[in-house]
Order: C-alpha cells, then sequence, then structure tokens
C-alpha cells in the first residue's frame, strides 16, 4: 500500500502517535483508524480503506496489535481489487 507506514505505532516526540499510525477506537467496537492529528481534546481517525475521518478522545485509543493492522489492510487490499477504493 501506498503511504504505509515503515515502522507503525512510533510516538512523535510531542507524545502523539506519527501520522499514519493505526490505533484501534475501543469506544466504537474496536474500529481500526489511521491517526490524522489531534484538535483540542481529540484525536482525529480515517478508517484505512477511506471514507469520513471521526473523532476520539485519546483514553479510548490504542495503537493496533499486528494481526488488527494485517486485519486493516488486508480488508483495504481486497476493496481496492473489487474497485471499491483507489
Amino acid at each position: 500500500m501506498d503511504g504505509e507506514n515503515v515502522c507503525p505505532n512510533i510516538q512523535e516526540p510531542s507524545g502523539l502517535p506519527a501520522p499514519g499510525t493505526l490505533m484501534v477506537d475501543t469506544s466504537r467496537a474496536d474500529r481500526v483508524g489511521e491517526f490524522q492529528g489531534s484538535a483540542g481534546p481529540y484525536w482525529s481517525l480515517r478508517p484505512v480503506g477511506g471514507g469520513a475521518e471521526w473523532e476520539a478522545e485519546p483514553r479510548h485509543l490504542r495503537p493496533a496489535l499486528l494481526m488488527e493492522q494485517l486485519r486493516a489492510r488486508t480488508a483495504r487490499l481486497n476493496a481496492r481489487s473489487r474497485g471499491e477504493v483507489l
């Protein structure tokens, strides 16, 4: 995938995850999204396969486990092969 993390789930010096880091939102049934940045007290995430961003409180987020990362990326590649995602 283009723009994939070479070293996923690395934190920047500010304490925030690096942009593109895969995170799990435990307040939304363990939904996986790419960290986009912070806006006030919330962190913005974008679905791995594209779509509308959502915001979540950092206390409900955790770095995605390797299996969760693989599952999200595989789902995106499958959608891409069906022509649903560019």
